[in-house]
Order: C-alpha cells, then structure tokens, then sequence
C-alpha cells in the first residue's frame, strides 16, 4: 500500500481569491515519517512528491510566484547524514524535473548563501536559474540555505558599502531601498504564508517581505498537502479583509 496521499482533484472554484504570491514553510517531513514507523529519509522523500503537487498546483491556480523554504540556515545543526540527504534529494530532483518544469513556462529561482555551498552544487543551482530565467510562467522561488536576518544583514552591508562609497547618501535610504537589495528583489511580497504541520511560526522566513502577508497555519504535516488542503487555505485567504493598515471607507 502506497503511504503517500492521494490527490484530490478538484475543480478550481471561481469565487476564490488567489494571492499573487505564496510562501510555503514546508514543515513535517520527520513528523509524517515517525507515524508511520520510516526513518526521516522517508519523510523527506515524500515531500518532494508534495513539493510537486503544490507546484502543479500554483500553475492549475493561476498563482504568480511561489516560494518554497525547503532548507533554513538553521537545518545545518540537524545530523549529517541527513543533511546529505537533502542535498541529494535537490539533486534528484533538479536531475528528474527541471525539463518538465522548463517546458511549463517555470522560472526557477534560488535564494539564500550560496557561498557555503559546495562548488558542484553551486553549478546546479546557476544551470537551473539559467536555463529557465527566459520563461514566464510560474516564478518557482526555493529558499535553500536561506534565513532572514541573515539576508538582511547580507542587504544592509551592501547598500552600507554604497555610502561608503560615495554611490548613495544615507538620507536617501528607504524601504524601497532595502528591498531592492534583498534575495527576493523585482518579485511581489507575499500575499499569503502557508505553513504545515500545526506550528505557528514563521521560523526567520522571509521576514521583511511578509509585513503585510495572511498568515495560514494547518495541521497535516508536509507529505500530506494536496489540493483539498491548498483549497481551505486559499478560502481561508479569501475570507481575510486585508487593509494593510488602513480601514475600510
């Protein structure tokens, strides 16, 4: 019997809100595993197979960017072995999916230190983004060996550089500015973080770019995320009355 779920197809309601911009906290892969007696590498695998179900899911939708937290700058304390473990997995999967998501019209784009990373792995990553940095369909954005602070730290030593210089006055330092030297710059900031199995925190996720994002947290861990979930969170967004700080007139 096959222990993964099964997807439920259903048909795209008209009614729905759909955010522009999605960010996914992909948590639960260890948890998923643990109830059914696997070892954690289970788990992982599984995930990829919800990583391509969301996927597919976004581009049935008609979602404009999804970014994907597959591996904080925090995962590095988890065992060795597992942590090569899931940079095998991103491997396999770039190796078995990138013409699939190329002949969709996906662009792939990676965020976070690459410089800590190995140069071979470094290589898949720019082939990907390079391959698929002329299409226009889905932005597919994964967030690997990315934290937040760290990225902004990383925004503000750039643009600290440019005062330095002479390239910028400090008085001309905004929002835009900072945004404009993030991982993320020239995308929309999220209009909704989804985050699985039932933890209630944004874990160093894109923390400047979600200020104003609906918050969804559900219960199924990751493996389990299908499109019957996808469907209560996307009502759950629609039901928001979103003013971004400003009432309703």
């Amino acid at each position: 019997m096959s222990t993964h779920p099964a997807t439920v197809s259903i048909e795209p309601q008209r009614d729905l809100k759909i955010p522009r911009h999605i960010g996914v906290i992909m948590d639960g892969n260890g948890r998923w595993a643990k109830q059914r007696g696997l070892g954690r590498s289970e788990g992982h695998k599984a995930g990829v197979e919800a990583v391509r179900r969301t996927v597919a899911l976004a581009i049935d939708y008609g979602v404009q960017c999804l970014t994907l937290f597959s591996f904080s700058a925090e995962n590095w304390r988890r065992p060795p072995d597992e942590v090569r473990f899931i940079f095998g997995l991103l491997r396999r999967f770039v190796a078995s999916d990138l013409e699939k998501l190329h002949a969709q019209n996906v662009r792939i784009r990676i965020i976070g230190d690459r410089e800590s990373l190995e140069r071979g792995l470094r290589g898949i990553i720019d082939d990907v983004e390079n391959r698929t940095a002329g299409n226009t369909g889905l932005d597919l954005i994964i967030a690997f060996n990315y934290g937040a602070k760290s990225e902004i730290v990383t925004a503000t030593r750039a643009i600290a550089r440019k005062v330095a210089a002479g390239e910028l006055k400090p008085e001309e330092i905004d929002e835009a500015t900072i945004t404009r030297h993030l991982d993320t710059a020239g995308l929309p900031d999220p209009d909704l973080i989804l985050r699985t199995s039932g933890e209630m925190r944004l874990s160093n996720f894109l923390l400047w770019q979600s200020a104003y994002a609906e918050l969804v947290f559900v219960d199924e861990n990751w493996p389990d995320f299908d499109e019957s979930v996808f469907v209560r969170a996307l009502k759950s967004y629609t039901e928001r009355d979103r003013r971004f700080g400003g009432i309703r007139t």
